[in-house]
């Protein structure tokens, strides 16, 4: 039988205690947590999950400020919220027009402030690979003795959550989408797939009894899809992530952790 890792039914149960806490910053702190979202082109995705961060932030109290600005301001306007004691966390939302600069822009949030986790100094883990730890331990999905494949080595996803399972003592092997390799594919009993390009991984990529996360988006047809084929969803031996409320809920939950904590980290003694 199929098993289906919900991200949302999970996402809700961490919301209530983020409430919670935020309610307890403003009212006993007097910190009002504030995150600031930096977007540089309109694209459909992008707009979609920045609607999304709004609206999380809205439901437990968190201010959400975006400002949709040309890519040559984008240095100047970092340095001023670096600067703002009222903004708690910065996200440079990805991708950039010119993706040339993204570590040259990303590196330049405050590290106290990024809690994205993409920076080079960043001290809060990654939002996307926090969300994917937390899906499988809510799901009691084990990696250790596993063989792990990452499809996609992005600055967002797979790079970042490749080091933190490493740094865990994990066995991982890392792919690309224009250099993947269907035997080690076919061979990983746990596939987090991550490059953005739609039905990338087939059904006859993935053997009996595997693991399979699909943490990939993109806009196809004005719809948001992910890297899996909806063929492997049919299926009743694997245990997946669904077409939607996967990953993607518990992404915009981790994230949302992490601004909580940057807030915190102000709080004088």
């Amino acid at each position: 039988m199929t098993k289906i890792l919900n991200g949302r039914d999970l996402a809700d149960f961490i919301k209530e205690r983020q409430a919670r806490q935020v309610r307890g910053l403003i009212q006993h702190d007097h910190v009002h947590p504030k995150l600031a979202i930096v977007q540089t082109i309109d694209n459909p995705v992008i707009d979609t999950y920045v609607r999304l961060k709004k609206a999380y932030g809205a439901d437990i109290l968190i201010d959400v400020d975006v400002r949709k600005i040309p890519q040559s301001q984008a240095l100047d306007l970092v340095n001023t919220l670096n600067q703002d004691e009222s903004v708690h966390g910065i996200i440079i939302q990805l991708p950039l027009e010119n993706p040339d600069e993204t570590g040259h822009i990303v590196d330049a949030v405050d590290p106290a402030k990024d809690v994205d986790g993409l920076g080079a100094d960043a001290t809060l883990d990654p939002a996307t690979p926090m969300a994917i730890n937390w899906l499988l331990a809510g799901y009691n999905v084990g990696l250790r003795g596993k063989k792990i494949v990452i499809v996609g080595n992005g600055r967002l996803v797979g790079a970042p959550l490749a080091r933190m399972w490493r740094n865990s003592n994990l066995a991982v092997t890392v792919l690309d989408s224009s250099n993947n390799d269907p035997e080690q594919i076919r061979d990983a009993d746990v596939i987090v797939a991550a490059t953005g390009v739609p039905n990338l991984i087939k059904n006859d990529d993935v053997k009996t009894g595997a693991v399979v996360i699909d943490a990939g988006t993109a806009s196809e047809q004005g719809k948001i899809v992910g890297d899996v084929d909806p063929e492997l969803r049919t299926r009743s031996d694997l245990t997946i992530t669904p077409e939607k409320g996967g990953v993607g809920p518990l992404t915009i939950t981790a994230l949302f952790d992490n601004v909580i904590r940057a807030a915190r980290a102000t709080i004088k003694d």
